[in-house]
């Protein structure tokens, strides 16, 4: 039996996938970004320690717990639309300082440093040049496989036919 395709149809049917494969990319990134938050959560408790004392961390490993601010300060924003797609991100969100103040190197009054810039420089470099990489190695991780099974899960069906 022959199907008479009009006028339209296609239009239809590809405005109806567009649609479709645009709700499902931001389901499966918003997916892979949670999955990146929870890894970079573990990556950020490697032991613990108290406030002034060695860590157990070592350096090109995540950093350890001291008081839990950062681990608790790490989040994703909402996924949301950008000029080529969809746009999500993850980190420590500002606003988080920990219970303790740190004494500064000119002998000043001590200070509180926000978690975001911690974890900055934890996964970026301290003073001593030591680095405890904690979302650069999460965000790797939750882009290989989680977020090809993801992605692959989400656009597996659901699509409209003639």
């Amino acid at each position: 039996m022959a199907i008479e395709i009009r006028a339209g149809v296609f239009d239809d049917l590809f405005a109806q996938v567009a649609e479709i494969a645009q709700a499902k990319a931001k389901t499966s990134l918003t997916a892979v970004a949670i999955v990146a938050e929870r890894q970079a959560k573990i990556n950020v408790s490697t032991g613990s320690h108290k406030y002034g004392t060695k860590t157990p961390a070592h350096p090109g490993a995540g950093p350890s717990v001291i008081s839990g601010t950062l681990r608790r300060s790490i989040t994703h924003t909402p996924t949301i639309p950008t000029g080529a797609g969809f746009s999500a991100m993850v980190g420590a969100a500002p606003g988080f300082y920990p219970p303790y103040p740190h004494h500064s190197r000119g002998g000043g009054p001590p200070k509180r440093t926000m978690s975001s810039h911690y974890g900055y420089y934890q996964e970026t470099g301290l003073r001593n040049g030591s680095t405890y990489p904690w979302l650069q190695p999460a965000c790797k991780w939750a882009l290989g496989t989680p977020a090809t099974r993801l992605f692959s899960d989400a656009f597996a069906g659901g699509w409209p036919s003639l």
